[in-house]
């Protein structure tokens, strides 16, 4: 039943506010009876002081008692209560007096025993108000007030009872806790309403945030959370938004990666197999058979060279590469790599310039990594410098760093082109258009990683045909002899 989390906030807060509201009618009604009840007893204790100023003073002179009477017969009629005066002396004996119109309710009284009573009020041990006390004569609710008959010097000299008919007042005071409960009905039937339409406005967006995440378990990113208002609904609504673009990004970042693969992996294993199929059949002549084959172990080195790449790029994103930290050379480091190309560049015969502003320049680094860095930069600038042209290896210290850039004349990179150099796949040739060069697309992608996991930065800019990648180190102070000396090696 309550298997929602709607129907759990709509039962949770409409009980809460059907108890508060029981808890408050129900308080409100306690204490409009008590204050009711509490104030007809003060009037009635205050009345019982004023009848016994008035026996005192009047009605044990035989010459004032008839006044005294019209007295009584006037407070009767004001409360329509019922009065009974009874005195120690046998002379006064004991009065009764009610309304006229009121005798035959009251009248039944008279044959009350209230010895107990009397005895109990000239004791001092009575409560000046009494509940119930002739309720079994009359046959209504009746409220007794009660005090003795005492002179200006302390004499006592009997009981005063006053009696009053609660009907009229337990009447108002259910009336009262009528409209209280009416009062409380109406609450609450105007609160359901409000608690639902409060509930339905915390859940629903809930529930269309839930459709939207189910869309997105389903590879569906185009849906969005419709949000308004700068609750905190809206802000989860915002963040899920952003998530989508974030996974649509991805999902096509995927999909681009996946179909690049393929493709790469495709193209030089049908080149592959076409040469292989063509030597078995004798489509190649025997004496052409070296030629080919060569071809295909070029492909087969180039495919070895794409897994390896995938490989270390996979590693670096998953964290597996944990980098192994130490001081080292950068000057040093430079020349060694730059030394695996001299038959390259040879070949090619253009000019390079390595222009290293110190004999030796520290860095902080894993020098294993960084090493591939620049072994990829200055690799893909041999290969997008066409015969004849220009290589620049510089690098300088900076304040808190070290700057390493390597420059290289061609055709350069279009401004469209730019932001994407470092994606995956993206083919350097694209931009570069030499002739007779292929690479991976991985290289940059995997020197932009090793770069960022040092904390450092990257970057790459094309103008006037030249083409400059830029990468900088955290600059090191020059190690021990000793540890310098193993940083070189």
């Amino acid at each position: 039943m309550f298997r929602s989390v709607h129907s759990r906030m709509l039962a949770s807060v409409l009980a809460l506010v059907l108890g508060l509201l029981i808890v408050l009618g129900i308080a409100v009604a306690v204490s409009f009876r008590s204050l009711y009840i509490d104030e007809t007893e003060s009037r009635l204790l205050r009345e019982v002081d004023d009848i016994n100023d008035i026996v005192v003073s009047r009605y044990v002179d035989v010459d004032k008692r008839p006044a005294a009477r019209e007295e009584f017969q006037v407070i009767v009629r004001l409360y329509d209560a019922y009065l009974q005066l009874c005195f120690d002396s046998g002379e006064l004996g004991r009065y009764s007096v009610y309304s006229v119109d009121s005798g035959s309710r009251w009248a039944v009284a008279e044959e009350a025993d209230l010895d107990t009573y009397i005895e109990a009020v000239k004791s001092g041990t009575y409560d000046r108000c009494s509940y119930g006390l002739l309720t079994k004569y009359t046959g209504f609710y009746t409220l007794t007030a009660m005090r003795p008959i005492t002179t200006d010097s302390g004499e006592t000299l009997g009981v005063i009872f006053f009696h009053y008919d609660m009907t009229g007042v337990n009447g108002s005071i259910r009336s009262a806790l009528s409209s209280v409960a009416l009062f409380c009905a109406i609450a609450i039937a105007f609160s359901i309403p409000v608690v639902y339409l409060l509930v339905r406005s915390i859940t629903h967006p809930i529930s269309r945030m839930t459709k939207v995440v189910q869309e997105f378990a389903n590879g569906d990113f185009s849906h969005r959370v419709k949000t308004k208002g700068n609750d905190e609904l809206s802000d989860l609504g915002g963040s899920i938004n952003t998530m989508a673009d974030e996974l649509n990004t991805l999902e096509a970042a995927r999909r681009s990666f996946v179909a690049n693969v393929s493709h790469e992996l495709r193209s030089p294993l049908t080149s592959m197999r076409g040469f292989l199929e063509a030597m078995l059949d004798d489509t190649i002549p025997a004496e052409d058979r070296d030629t080919y084959i060569g071809i295909v172990l070029d492909e087969n080195r180039r495919m070895t060279v794409m897994v390896n790449d995938l490989l270390d790029l996979a590693r670096i994103e998953s964290g597996q590469y944990k980098l192994n930290m130490s001081v080292f050379d950068i000057n040093e480091l430079i020349r060694r790599t730059f030394l695996t190309f001299e038959a390259r560049i040879a070949a090619k015969r253009f000019t390079v310039d390595i222009r290293l502003d110190d004999d030796r320049l520290f860095v902080e680094g894993d020098s294993e990594r960084i090493t591939q860095v620049v072994h990829n930069l200055i690799d893909n600038a041999i290969k997008y410098t066409p015969e004849g042209g220009r290589l620049t290896i510089e690098c300088r210290p900076e304040r808190h760093s070290a700057r390493v850039a390597i420059t290289n004349t061609g055709a350069g990179i279009s401004k469209e082109d730019l932001p994407h150099v470092f994606d995956r796949f993206y083919k350097t040739e694209k931009a570069h258009t030499p002739s007779g060069t292929s690479g991976t697309g991985l290289g940059l992608s995997i020197a932009k990683l090793i770069i960022d996991q040092h904390g450092q930065d990257i970057s790459v800019s094309s103008e006037n045909g030249e083409t400059c990648f830029a990468f900088t180190l955290k600059k090191a102070a020059k190690p021990a002899a000793k540890k310098a000396q193993e940083a070189a090696v």
